[in-house]
């Protein structure tokens, strides 16, 4: 398979401390490949220096054979990627309609805007369905699926999912997993951000565990599962403990 994302050394500084320290990875087209780590690890920085938000200081970024580490975020979205970031940032002011419209904000064709917009609304019917609702009284699973909604309004061939699980209950951890899950189904490419490892992995064709902004391991699911080290640094456990609720996913 080829790669459509492939990440060489990156390194990425907010002042003078250094965030990402040479992280290499890529992603196949038609995968979905989950990165891990606690929190401060620089998983939101990998995603927001592939997007252009955050530029790196060292190394490169190519998406589909182009170079994007020196492009504009603007110009990388035209590209096909989609960022649904942390915490959702919808704009809670907003109807879940015009949420929608700002995702759709690069279409200039009504007729194209119209059908991504019936795609993104077939996908997640109640977001048509609260189509008027201001999008700050949505559950917090409603938002998470009009963020996701939002980013699919490009028909991204990437997307690229900041922690979706965030702040949900167990019960929509589980539905916007399956949404996730289906969505790799149906073609979408992604990259996705968690701290829930066993949901993550499950799903994923491949996966990196970040530690202090360096790529510590990867393999597949049965391979990191089985890794002691995983559980050693990643979780923080002692050489003799198995299991963590973060590792089971409870």
């Amino acid at each position: 398979m080829k790669h459509m994302l492939k990440l060489v050394g990156v390194e990425t500084f907010y002042g003078k401390i250094k965030a990402l320290h040479g992280v290499s990875l890529s992603v196949e087209r038609g995968q979905l490949v989950c990165i891990l780590g606690a929190n401060g690890a620089g998983k939101t920085t990998i995603l927001k220096t592939i997007c252009g938000i955050t530029e790196p200081e060292y190394g490169t970024i190519h998406f589909n054979d182009e170079r994007i580490d020196q492009k504009d975020p603007e110009d990388i979205i035209k590209l096909g990627i989609s960022l649904v970031p942390e915490n959702r940032r919808i704009f809670p002011e907003l109807s879940v309609h015009e949420n929608l419209m700002m995702g759709g904000f690069l279409i200039k064709d009504k007729e194209l805007f119209a059908e991504r917009y019936k795609k993104v609304t077939d996908h997640f019917p109640i977001l048509s369905k609260r189509g008027s609702q201001r999008a700050g009284t949505l559950s917090g699973g409603e938002q998470q699926m009009l963020a996701i909604g939002r980013a699919l309004m490009l028909d991204p061939t990437l997307l690229l999912l900041d922690e979706p699980s965030l702040g949900l209950s167990p019960k929509l951890v589980k539905e916007i997993f399956e949404i996730i899950k289906d969505l790799h189904k149906s073609g979408v490419t992604i990259l996705l951000v968690e701290q829930n490892v066993n949901h993550a992995l499950k799903i994923s064709d491949y996966g990196y565990v970040l530690t202090t902004g360096k790529i510590f391991l990867s393999g597949t699911y049965e391979e990191l599962l089985d890794e002691e080290k995983v559980r050693e640094q990643y979780l923080g456990e002692g050489k003799y403990v198995r299991r963590s609720k973060l590792w089971s996913g409870r």
